[in-house]
């Protein structure tokens, strides 16, 4: 990535990191390399999805796939004497194995969230509302943050009592969002009921109808009480005045196992991959020693450059403010006097025509001719002096 693309990712990266910490998330950071096993202690078997690597001890260690286990790990092992909830954020580069025929990336940055120690309907819209928070601040015109909750699937799963395999085989499908294999696997359930529900909610969307819908579809099969949490999270959301950008999605499922409750994705036009998502995770502290709830969700920064770039949107950077030429001896001090200014100051050996050409290329307002005495002028487009400045930020 060249400097103008790195400074225009710098930019929105700073305007999503200046939403997390406006809610009181605060920055951590964690090992790119982690033990395997710890990693799947919590998110299951990562085969597949995380690069490994073997020490010279010959442990097994893994690049990490995401952010949420490792801060997870983080969280219980040096904070867990310390009353929650802990929030925190993170912009850090992730790596996932990937079939190259798929055309993925394999490395991305991703930023993100935590809220540790915290469950409820509250907590679930608290990290909703961020999301869209962010998402605006990054300044995307259109998107959408589609909700959902794993409990439901879960819960028929339960009620179906179908055996370990077809309800591996449910999940598979659910989380490729892959209905036709869905309709076939819900047809061999053996209760009417389960094999009309399996069907039905997976389309189930809109607003705070699909909830009701879902409800109505799903009686007696255990629901309720996450149906009940899914409404309250909603009107919530509705009170924080982010349902515009909101929309109930059961066929939301995340591709890891470790999402409980609440899931999330953002979608944007122009991009064909979500641009991030998350949910719930109860059971990923106590796979260390402490449990505890938690729920949080992770944006990519790269697909948030590509909506903007899809959706005719600019990132103004700041860029240079001068570019000094001449004599290094002169230059330098004088740059420096600039610099204390609070200009961006960059150095160059050109002079006249050959300077204002490359402050041109580069992108700098003005070229500059450092003088002697601590003085310097500007130089027209012809690389002829046409102001000379006496001293320090006089003109």
């Amino acid at each position: 990535m060249l400097p103008a693309e790195a400074e225009e990712r710098e930019v929105v990266s700073r305007r999503i990191a200046d939403v997390f910490s406006a809610w009181g998330f605060g920055l951590v950071e964690t090992p790119v390399v982690e033990d395997l096993a710890a990693l799947e202690a919590a998110a299951g078997s990562l085969q597949g999805t995380a690069f490994r690597l073997i020490d010279l001890d010959g442990r097994l260690l893994a690049l990490r796939p995401d952010m949420t286990v490792p801060i997870a790990r983080l969280s219980a092992s040096r904070l867990a004497d310390q009353p929650g909830p802990h929030r925190f954020r993170y912009a850090a580069e992730v790596f996932r194995e990937q079939e190259s025929l798929r055309g993925q990336a394999r490395q991305f940055t991703q930023a993100g969230i935590e809220l540790v120690g915290e469950g409820g309907a509250a907590a679930d819209a608290e990290v909703v509302a961020v999301l869209v928070e962010a998402l605006e601040a990054a300044r995307i015109p259109e998107f959408t943050v589609a909700v959902g909750t794993v409990a439901v699937l879960h819960a028929l799963l339960a009620a179906a009592d179908g055996g370990p395999d077809w309800s591996r085989a449910v999940l598979a499908a659910a989380h490729e969002r892959d209905l036709v294999a869905l309709d076939r696997l819900a047809r061999e359930a053996t209760s009417p009921q389960v094999v009309s529900a399996l069907s039905t909610v997976p389309r189930l969307r809109g607003g705070r109808e699909a909830i009701e819908a879902c409800r109505n579809a799903t009686t007696g099969l255990g629901c309720e009480s996450v149906l009940n949490e899914l409404a309250a999270t909603w009107d919530l959301l509705d009170a924080a005045g982010v349902t515009r950008r909101v929309v109930i999605d059961f066929s939301v499922m995340r591709s890891f196992d470790y999402y409980t409750g609440l899931v999330v994705e953002a979608y944007a036009r122009g991009v064909g991959l979500p641009l991030g998502g998350g949910g719930r995770y109860d059971g990923v502290l106590a796979a260390y020693g402490a449990p505890t709830p938690a729920a949080g969700f992770a944006l990519g920064l790269e697909r948030i450059m590509i909506a903007l770039v899809e959706q005719g949107q600019r990132v103004d950077v700041r860029g240079l403010d001068a570019l000094v030429g001449g004599d290094p001896a002169l230059a330098l001090p004088t740059a420096r006097k600039l610099r204390r200014l609070g200009k961006r100051v960059a150095l160059s050996a050109a002079l006249g025509e050959e300077l204002v050409a490359e402050a041109i290329r580069f992108g700098a307002r003005e070229a500059m001719l450092a003088q002697p005495g601590g003085r310097f002028c500007t130089l027209d487009a012809a690389g002829k002096p046409i102001l000379r400045f006496e001293e320090e930020g006089g003109r």
